[in-house]
């Protein structure tokens, strides 16, 4: 990673907008670890993988309706773990589970490699600020947590706006809440092709798809460019200041 000094003579964008989950935190070492804790601490002693499996599989279509506007934020924490109790006849407390788990994630970050690098390097070269689905109260203490709270500037989430990604609405109240903002220096970096980058899309910046899994972009959505490890970022981001 070249240094930040070097950063502020070949960087184009001055406004870095990172999605959280799985691009700085690794959410899915966190959310197994606060699964696990929550199911001990509800008494559970049955096999874990199978039910943890079914879980994800039933958190993740209530995000897609979380983020179409078809459920509430409040309803899907809930729910999430009703469906899963419901589906294996576990006579368990779901609002119970709810609150234990969102609880377990503050005390279960996770960083992704390079995350804390990153944004001191690029707070360095302008503002860092955070755009993300998760649940305002949560996502601020995941981020002190995590180390990370001295290099953002600010925390954009779909609870406090009352939009989520790739809603334009979300992104128009991030330029807001930035010291300055012109899309021509904004850029935003992130995993999901369906939230960050098609959001970037319709909202007229930059992007960089994070995909360390490799994936095959399917999709609409057209990244800027695309990289599989953080430390390959501010690389992408200088080659974007190079004439072309």
């Amino acid at each position: 990673m070249q240094h930040p000094a070097t950063l502020t003579i070949i960087m184009k964008h001055r406004l870095f907008l990172f999605d959280l989950d799985d691009t700085l935190l690794d959410f899915k070492a966190s959310e197994h670890l606060s699964f696990v804790r929550t199911l001990g601490a509800l008494g559970f002693s049955g096999e874990l993988a199978g039910l943890f499996g079914q879980y994800q599989v039933i958190n993740t279509a209530l995000w897609r309706n979380f983020e179409a506007g078809t459920v509430s934020k409040e309803f899907l924490k809930v729910d999430r773990f009703r469906q899963t109790f419901a589906a294996n006849g576990l006579d368990l407390d779901p609002e119970a589970a709810s609150r234990l788990f969102v609880e377990s994630l503050a005390d279960t970050v996770v960083l992704v490699d390079g995350a804390e690098q990153l944004c001191e390097a690029l707070a360095d070269v302008g503002e860092v600020g955070i755009v993300t689905n998760g649940a305002e109260q949560i996502q601020q203490l995941r981020i002190a947590s995590s180390g990370l709270a001295g290099h953002i500037s600010f925390v954009c989430t779909s609870e406090a706006c009352g939009f989520a990604k790739p809603d334009v609405r979300f992104f128009e109240h991030a330029g807001k809440l930035a010291r300055a903002f012109a899309r021509h220096e904004a850029i935003i970096i992130g995993d999901r092709l369906d939230a960050d980058i098609l959001g970037a899309n319709r909202y007229g910046i930059e992007s960089g798809w994070f995909n360390p899994g490799r994936l095959a972009n399917d999709s609409a959505a057209v990244p800027t460019f695309e990289v599989a490890s953080l430390h390959e970022v501010v690389p992408a981001l200088a080659g974007l200041a190079q004439p072309r």
